[in-house]
């Protein structure tokens, strides 16, 4: 049974002191915790033992006597000897003890099942919980299905391997490393059996994944990932805003695209094909004439999600896309959270966000800047489910 707002709302009112932003130890904790601290809050993060050391040691927040911070960003560290213990009946006691406001972030529905999200974390999430399983592919409804029900672009599906009749995008989850991909790309039904009987013998993907892939026709272009912000508090024509873009570096993909052909065919046969394993991001821009388009697609996925999805978007969200030769982005994937590229932004800021606000404003910044105006005005309840 899903968690009412309701109980939500009576445990955050409940808290005594002021809150501590909180976050799952990875992925973009760093800029939720530089974000917290810029805006005057105490960070928490929750962590794996054995992953701990970027947080507890090298970002550790130093302040001087009056508390202001002088080094660092994370205040306190808690360590678990697998994430999903965070979302434990103690470790929830402990947060909602300690006033914590959680920031979900990928790791958080990776590494803790969304039925327990849903139904168990009696902890304040900064953000709409019960959009989080449509970022499942798997999953009967998903970001697709919302994408097609507020008419914005998507890439066209094959619903059969016999059909592959043009270079295609196989996605599923990677076998072992479940929160990265074991994406391929075949362009006929023979090279998508070839592909995947190989894929399937070095255990990269599994065979059950396979039969649930998602097929689609390959977007050409480059991409570029529109992290947006939401804010509930604004007036609705007010509550969208563009902070930044960034793309992602992936291995072995973007080893083998700086080689040339010839050095490509002379790789081992399991080093020629391309891996789409997250390892980092860079910065972006686009061309100021494509930025109404790209508000156009942020303001229609923010009432379609609104609309089926009470209460919608909360904060960040990001519009994964490939623009094509003709200026028309396709959205290929979605995040209704933080993304995982924002770090790049941080202390720093986002170059929309910084045009926007008139200081560096990083993702996490704003998230932690829309929490203190919540609390200020009354109206925290407003960003929390």
């Amino acid at each position: 049974m899903p968690i009412a707002r309701a109980e939500i709302e009576r445990i955050a009112s409940a808290y005594t002191t002021r809150p501590v932003v909180a976050a799952i130890g990875s992925h973009s904790a760093l800029d939720i915790a530089d974000g917290a601290v810029a805006e005057g809050f105490r960070t928490l993060l929750l962590c794996q033992a054995g992953r701990e050391l970027t947080y507890e040691r090298y970002f550790r927040c130093v302040r001087d006597a009056s508390g202001r911070a002088e080094r660092g960003c994370v205040d306190e560290v808690w360590k678990f000897s697998k994430f999903s213990e965070a979302a434990s009946p103690e470790a929830q006691e402990r947060l909602r003890a300690r006033s914590a406001l959680l920031v979900p972030n990928r790791a958080l529905s990776s590494y803790v099942s969304l039925d327990a999200i849903e139904g168990e974390l009696r902890v304040p999430l900064v953000g709409s919980r019960n959009l989080l399983r449509l970022e499942e592919r798997t999953e009967r409804e998903n970001y697709y299905t919302l994408l097609s029900a507020g008419g914005l672009p998507i890439p066209e599906a094959i619903a059969d391997p016999k059909a592959i009749d043009g270079l295609v995008m196989v996605k599923l989850p990677h076998a072992a490393r479940r929160l990265e991909r074991g994406f391929f790309t075949c362009a006929s039904p023979q090279e998508y059996a070839e592909r995947s009987a190989r894929l399937l013998r070095d255990g990269v993907i599994r065979a059950e994944d396979l039969a649930a892939a998602r097929i689609e026709r390959y977007v050409l272009g480059p991409v570029f990932n529109f992290n947006f912000f939401f804010s509930p508090l604004a007036s609705r024509s007010d509550g969208l805003e563009l902070l930044g873009v960034d793309e992602r570096r992936e291995s072995s993909l973007d080893g083998l695209v700086r080689l040339p052909a010839s050095q490509q065919l002379s790789l081992p046969e399991g080093s020629q094909l391309p891996r789409y394993t997250v390892v980092g991001h860079g910065s972006l821009t686009v061309r100021e004439s494509l930025l109404e388009e790209v508000f156009r697609l942020g303001e229609r996925f923010v009432d379609v999600a609104r609309e089926r999805y009470p209460p919608g978007i909360l904060g960040p969200f990001c519009l994964q896309t490939c623009i094509d030769a003709d200026g028309s982005p396709t959205i290929f994937d979605v995040a209704v959270r933080i993304g995982g590229g924002t770090n790049i932004h941080l202390a720093a800021g986002h170059p929309y966000g910084n045009a926007l606000w008139r200081e560096p404003m990083s993702t996490g910044r704003r998230l932690a800047r829309e929490i203190s105006r919540a609390i200020s005005d009354g109206r925290l309840a407003e960003l929390l489910t």
